[in-house]
């Protein structure tokens, strides 16, 4: 069982922009500790058997400067790898490409903090429509998945259940507060609260299957 409130709250959300040669990008942020040591974070990201228990299954080559594909999702190039403390690759989806980072640091004994960068570029009439929530909720429901990995009875992620809890009040209230969230980093990051939160609601709409405002 998620404790949503809790999960929620266990993740740091952060907006960002940075200058890249092909022009502006938008940056986000999204971080967590977990109660497992750094090496073994590390192994449960980038090694292809762990990948499916908390995320989605994954096909291709994980090296420097191989080729990966997520099932269903996003795919793209290995660009750099810093065993055990993080790796950078492509994301390439629908015709477009971004990239992302994962930094982990030891956070205590036997913890780490994750914590993850999505780098794009995002015209401003897209960013307006939907907002950080467009590829922030998606990232929150992976740690979750992440989250359930390192649980202390390591359930990991059902396929089937998974898709069966995303449909139930729990799952869509875990949206909305995500959703939620994300809108709360878009004020702090400077957008008009009018705006974040049009865009918020559209957002939550088109995961939740609810009617667009």
């Amino acid at each position: 069982m998620i404790d949503v409130s809790g999960q929620i709250s266990a993740v740091e959300r952060r907006i960002g922009a940075r200058t890249l040669p092909a022009g502006q990008a938008r940056v986000l942020t999204i971080a967590q500790t977990y109660d497992a040591p750094v090496a073994d974070v590390f192994d449960a990201c980038t090694n292809p058997e762990r990948i499916p228990r908390w995320f989605l299954p994954v096909s291709g080559d994980l090296s420097l400067g191989g080729r990966y594909q997520l099932e269903g999702n996003a795919g793209g190039t290995v660009e750099r790898c810093d065993p055990p403390h993080g790796f950078a690759a492509t994301w390439e989806f629908g015709g477009e490409v971004s990239w992302i980072e994962v930094r982990l640091r030891e956070a205590g004994p036997g913890r780490t903090r994750f914590e993850l960068e999505h780098v794009a570029h995002v015209d401003d009439q897209r960013w307006a429509e939907y907002g950080p929530g467009a590829v922030g909720i998606g990232w929150d429901l992976a740690l979750v998945g992440l989250a359930s990995h390192f649980a202390t009875d390591s359930t990991g992620v059902d396929p089937a259940a998974a898709a069966e809890w995303m449909a139930s009040p729990e799952g869509r209230r875990f949206v909305t507060e995500s959703s939620n969230s994300w809108t709360a980093a878009s004020v702090d990051a400077g957008t008009p609260p009018d705006e974040a939160q049009a865009a918020g609601e559209r957002v939550t709409a088109f995961y939740t299957g609810a009617p667009t405002p």
